[in-house]
């Protein structure tokens, strides 16, 4: 397969995945800000999820959710997010299922249509997002069961599973970086509440736990859940999967990815919560963010990041 569909197929997935991480962060952290605006703002969301340069700030929720989806100058909008998705589904259309072309375009038209932006200010804020989180499960659901198991199934499930890894890393960052400022253990349990909903695994911590949000047990779910699919643990396995798949297929050379790979899964796998309590959570996070930028650089090198 040319590098160029495959680095397009891996962006689709990459962009649609992101656009759903940050739609639940803003949908979780719009109940918090209901309750506690002190401790849950938007500040640190938009800047975490803007250009560097960025000088918009706000703790308008309404003004928030309007930069965040719709403004064209913010790189991570939603508006920008899908249509670079959008752009990268175009490219490869005998590649991917009709079906699944078609879920991406209606999903550009809704984002785009005249006076859709108006609506937000009008319409209640969770069912305007969960009306654009609909469009990204939608995705889910047609890649599921019309894209058939060949090299560009595993591609976009490349593109999923990385940028998953990164989502799941910047949203825990961002909760460790306030829940640094506290000494109170009921708001640092709220934080850790926060992170889960925003990762969709509070419902399963409650199954396996049936405790309050103890670090160690927030830790070991987010990093080490075999049967959470969204801790790093299980998306490096997805991701070992492809590349397994893709080797066999003789679609991608055996090279760095499976080392580094390799690594980051037995860093993930045989690293205890007591070693991770004496370096610092942060510090494991921070070497882990290193691991997955290697292997985000590995794949760009082989096939061309800078064609999105």
């Amino acid at each position: 397969m040319l590098s160029r569909v495959a680095n397009n197929l891996i962006w689709l997935e990459r962009y649609m995945e992101r656009g759903n991480g940050i739609l639940s962060l803003l949908k979780v952290n719009f109940y918090a800000n209901q309750d506690s605006p002190e401790l849950f703002p938007w500040t640190p969301i938009i800047k975490n999820y803007s250009d560097f340069n960025n000088t918009f700030y706000t703790e308008n929720t309404v003004d928030c959710l309007d930069f965040m989806i719709f403004n064209k100058d913010n790189a991570n909008s939603i508006v920008n997010i899908v249509t670079r998705a959008r752009e990268n589904a175009r490219s490869v259309q005998e590649h991917i299922s009709r079906e699944l072309w078609i879920c991406v375009n209606n999903y550009y038209l809704f984002l785009t249509k005249k006076g859709l932006r108006k609506k937000l200010k009008n319409e209640d804020s969770i069912d305007f997002l969960d009306n654009l989180r609909n469009y990204h499960l939608m995705f889910y659901g047609v890649m599921d069961i019309t894209q058939e198991r060949g090299a560009p199934y595993y591609f976009l499930n490349l593109g999923k599973f990385l940028e998953r890894m990164i989502l799941v890393s910047d949203f825990t960052e961002l909760k460790l970086t306030e829940i640094a400022k506290t000494t109170d253990k009921l708001e640092q349990s709220f934080y850790w509440k926060n992170l889960l909903l925003s990762m969709g695994g509070y419902q399963l911590y409650l199954k396996k736990y049936k405790s309050a949000f103890k670090e160690d047990h927030i830790i070991s779910m987010v990093f080490q859940e075999k049967l959470f699919p969204r801790s790093l643990y299980y998306c490096v396995n997805k991701l070992n999967l492809s590349v397994s798949k893709l080797i066999e297929g003789g679609q991608l050379d055996k090279n760095y990815i499976e080392f580094s790979l390799g690594k980051l899964e037995s860093t993930i796998k045989y690293t205890s919560i007591e070693s991770i309590n004496k370096q610092g959570l942060e510090h494991f996070i921070n070497e882990i963010k290193q691991d997955i930028h290697e292997i985000s650089m590995s794949i760009n090198k082989i096939y061309f990041s800078e064609i999105t």
